[in-house]
């Protein structure tokens, strides 16, 4: 009997037709994997840059729901329209502009609900270079 592998003399042969195969499949995950790319260029998001560290403002919602921007406190639990922080952006922006960012800061346990009334009430108030984190 003989081994598909080994000679009649006794040396090892190289297999091609395995390797065929793995060249194939490779070939099938990079083309599978290049049109998966092609879709993500599609996508007119704008990617977060790392190099601004500048804010002109930082929200933190804390549990309760109070909204405090800079350390101050600008709207309570109940008040759900959160007039005063966009009035505050609005006048912020006359001043300062559109060129920094705004970082919005939860507590790990603040409610969903608040922090889309606060991302709403910064987008009603014009601004639009925001940060979650």
């Amino acid at each position: 009997m003989s081994n598909p592998g080994v000679s009649d003399e006794g040396e090892l042969r190289f297999q091609i037709a395995p390797m065929v195969d793995v060249v194939f499949v490779l070939l099938l995950f990079f083309m599978a994997s290049a049109g998966l790319k092609e879709k993500e260029r599609r996508l007119t998001l704008p990617l977060p840059s790392h190099g601004q560290t500048e804010t002109v403002a930082v929200i933190e919602i804390d549990p309760s729901g109070v909204v405090a921007v800079n350390d101050s406190v600008l709207a309570q639990p109940q008040d759900h329209d959160l007039r005063a922080l966009r009035t505050w952006f609005r006048e912020a922006h006359e001043l300062f502009g559109d060129s920094d960012p705004v970082l919005v800061s939860p507590a790990g346990d603040t409610r969903h609900e608040r922090i889309m009334e606060v991302l709403c009430a910064c987008r009603a108030a014009g601004v639009t270079k925001l940060a979650l984190r």
